[in-house]
């Protein structure tokens, strides 16, 4: 509880209405109508698809009397609104003040780039753990703080969110928060007024452009950036053609990692390996004898791994007590295997959803030697439709047989989504499937002994996105039903 006057410090605004309100007490804070009650701020953030302006006679109907918003609305006279210039900075702001700074009292780690956040973000979350330090992270996989967890509606939440985790995370005694920190985040100001005791580069590529995103890659570039801009010490990945860009714009002092060019941290002897049905990444780092066993395959996942043990060591812990701890981490939906009926294929889940991230995937199963490679994925609705030719291209060098299908088609007709991808992949090689549970059955009925089956883009998703409406979806859980299933009707023929 706090009053209203103490938490508008920091935020320069003009009044319109019932100045009285500026002595009330207020318990909490909003931004969705069906939350907002008395003695609560209901802020009127503007969306890509939604402006919350359009839902304040709502959220006056549930008991809110105090409005943060961008410009004067038409409300009944009791009502208090504080117009500031940008209503996504004053929660921000706001919410500081609120949860009475918690952020200050904790050491926080960004993670940032295209692809990797969530590996890296879990990496370095297992290895602080192990090394006994008391450390929550927030990502793509939800909020943990402890045995505490909480899914988001984003890789990172608004600041409202992040402030009240922050404030949760003190109180149990965490001393780091290890958090994605998203191009769009920065575009949003959901991270405004946040310093980071690190900040991690993982690498940069096209992605998130086009309606409701970036506008171009210069834009999504310099979301990224400005990261950097606010933290103690980089950690950046000297092979990424924009390393020397993003290490120019950074404001702190500079540490990099890598295999190809020389690096603080660099690895050494990169080697796959593939024991007791465990598939993985070896490798040593330069000037240290310590032996590193990653059992999560791919060249990415070295890279990972690199950037969670500059970051750990920073803080103190040894390279053979990450190592150690590496060699345990496990990544929910990151190439992930899935263990089934049928000992004779190989399943794999992963968060594959664009062009990099889906060849990387495709190319690590290709130094397995597999019989084929069996790729089932789709492409999300309504945003960045250049991913869809793009993947199209990546699948149909590097796969056999690709079951094109829906991922979170949304609001748009997963047919025209399917059809946007298959006409970029040779018609031999493609199968067409709108039904994702009907595309993971036809992929395990097809699989011969030896194949290789990648199910990419849900990852650790258990929902599928249709129409506004999150319906449960296990891909895992669907792959070990079906092929146990088939398994049976083979056997009792």
């Amino acid at each position: 509880m706090k009053i209203l006057r103490s938490l508008l410090k920091e935020t320069p605004y003009s009044l319109f209405g019932n100045e009285g309100l500026l002595s009330c007490e207020i318990y909490d804070l909003c931004y969705n109508s069906a939350e907002a009650r008395a003695n609560t701020v209901f802020f009127c953030l503007v969306g890509a698809h939604a402006d919350g302006h359009d839902f304040a006679a709502q959220a006056y109907e549930k008991g809110a009397r105090v409005f943060v918003c961008e410009r004067a609305l038409t409300l009944p006279s009791d009502v208090l609104q504080i117009i500031v210039p940008n209503s996504r900075i004053a929660l921000a702001e706001i919410s500081a003040n609120f949860f009475s700074h918690p952020e200050k009292l904790l050491k926080l780690i960004a993670i940032t780039g295209t692809k990797g956040k969530s590996s890296v973000c879990e990496m370095i979350s297992h290895v602080f753990t192990l090394a006994g330090k008391k450390i929550a992270s927030i990502g793509t996989i939800g909020i943990k703080i402890g045995d505490y967890t909480e899914e988001t509606q984003n890789s990172t939440p608004e600041s409202y969110v992040l402030y009240k985790n922050f404030e949760k995370m003190v109180s149990l005694g965490v001393e780091y928060a290890v958090m994605e920190v998203s191009s769009q985040a920065v575009m949003q100001h959901r991270v405004h007024g946040l310093h980071f005791a690190a900040a991690v580069f993982t690498n940069l590529s096209r992605d998130h452009i086009g309606a409701g995103e970036h506008p171009n890659f210069e834009h999504y570039k310099a979301c990224k950036k400005e990261v950097f801009r606010h933290a103690d010490i980089a950690f950046i990945n000297a092979d990424d053609v924009f390393a020397w860009e993003f290490s120019r714009a950074c404001a702190c002092p500079v540490q990099t990692y890598g295999i190809e060019e020389k690096a603080n941290m660099q690895a050494k002897n990169v080697v796959p390996f593939r024991e007791n049905g465990v598939f993985g990444v070896s490798f040593s780092c330069r000037g240290s004898s310590v032996p590193f066993k990653l059992p999560i395959p791919g060249i990415f996942s070295a890279y990972n791994a690199l950037a969670a043990v500059s970051v750990c060591h920073r803080f103190g812990i040894s390279l053979s007590a990450c190592a150690f701890a590496l060699g345990t981490v496990r990544v929910r939906g990151r190439f992930e295997t899935v263990k089934t009926a049928r000992q004779d294929i190989t399943c794999i889940i992963d968060y594959a959803h664009n062009k990099k991230s889906l060849s990387s995937a495709l190319a690590a199963l290709r130094e397995y030697a597999p019989n084929r490679i069996i790729c089932v994925f789709g492409s999300v609705g309504g945003r960045t439709k250049h991913r869809r030719r793009e993947m199209a291209l990546a699948a149909g060098e590097l796969a056999d047989i690709c079951i094109v299908t829906s991922d979170n088609p949304n609001f748009e007709p997963p047919e025209e989504i399917i059809s946007d991808i298959a006409e970029h992949i040779p018609p031999e090689k493609c199968v067409c499937i709108s039904d994702r549970a009907e595309a993971v059955r036809h992929a395990l009925k097809i699989a011969e002994s030896g194949d290789f089956l990648l199910f990419a883009g849900k990852g650790h998703e258990e929902y599928q996105l249709v129409n506004g409406k999150k319906l449960p979806f296990s891909e895992q859980e669907l792959i070990k039903k079906y092929s146990e299933l088939l398994f049976l009707k083979v056997n009792q023929k």
